[in-house]
């Protein structure tokens, strides 16, 4: 897909998720509002994925870290052809597949469990160490939400990819600079985080995460560093794409009522006209 494209799917993958959300009643709707252009970037542009063959050795590997955003990698997922997009109305539902976080064991498409922060990171790293000791050509990227990089498990792993040299990963900081409650800035604040990752030796690349255009340059093979993981630090907008919800801490994990639905699907299509 081109970047016009690239636009057209986010915008549905957004509607699809908020709709899902809000007939579940519970969800992340923040965060996935926020990721989703990534997402959508990486499934559509840039993975190495085969819904029909799931588990060819030689694809690409995508983690989820912030794996409570689950329901915008369905949706993604979904779109791709790993689900069938009906299954998405059985979100949370007893029995469902498509549990709170992701699950490798019920899902196509989900390289690893996630959930607990701070987990992702550091299993991609191992991901992509055993590609480089297979000397395989595929690629491990990761994403992160900014509030999970407080994890330390994250800044052991970044040290042991820079060791490594893991020129085949990829991170994604999601850096809404807002968690669960408060503001990022209000808590224990990493950010800069783009000087911190440099120093660990990584390759770092600042872009707005919501801008599509610079979501697929920085993950273009050009961009690539050798000899080093690169980090994309994507400055993106909790609740984004919806006005109400936008850079509002109250949207981590909430539900929209009757009327906010309302109003935020309108936002939703209009923006997609």
């Amino acid at each position: 897909m081109d970047t016009r494209d690239l636009r057209v799917m986010a915008n549905k993958i957004r509607r699809r998720d908020l709709r899902a959300v809000f007939e579940a009643g519970a969800g992340h709707i923040g965060g996935e509002m926020s990721v989703i252009d990534i997402l959508t970037a990486l499934y559509f542009h840039v993975l190495r994925v085969d819904p029909d063959n799931p588990l060819d050795p030689e694809r690409d590997r995508f983690v989820l870290s912030k794996g409570h955003t689950a329901c915008a990698l369905y949706v993604a997922l979904s779109e791709k052809g790993f689900l069938p997009k009906e299954e998405i109305e059985t979100f949370l539902k007893p029995y469902s597949r498509l549990n709170g976080h992701p699950n490798r064991t019920k899902l196509p498409g989900v390289e690893t469990n996630t959930g607990p922060l701070g987990h992702g990171l550091p299993v991609a790293v191992g991901m992509a160490l055993a590609a480089r000791l297979d000397s395989a050509a595929w690629r491990t990227y990761v994403v992160t939400g900014d509030g999970e990089m407080q994890e330390g498990s994250n800044w052991e792993a970044i040290a042991s990819a820079a060791q490594y040299k893991l020129d085949n990963l990829t991170l994604i900081i999601d850096h809404n600079r807002l968690q669960q409650g408060a503001r990022l800035a209000d808590t224990n604040n990493l950010a800069p985080f783009a000087p911190k990752l440099t120093a660990f030796g990584w390759e770092v690349i600042e872009i707005d995460g919501n801008n599509m255009d610079e979501v697929v340059d920085a993950l273009s093979p050009e961009r690539r560093p050798v000899g080093k993981p690169l980090a994309i630090v994507a400055h993106t907008n909790k609740g984004n794409g919806i006005s109400f919800m936008s850079d509002n801490v109250a949207w981590h994990h909430k539900v929209p009522n009757a009327e906010q639905y309302k109003q935020a699907m309108a936002e939703l299509e209009e923006a997609a006209l």
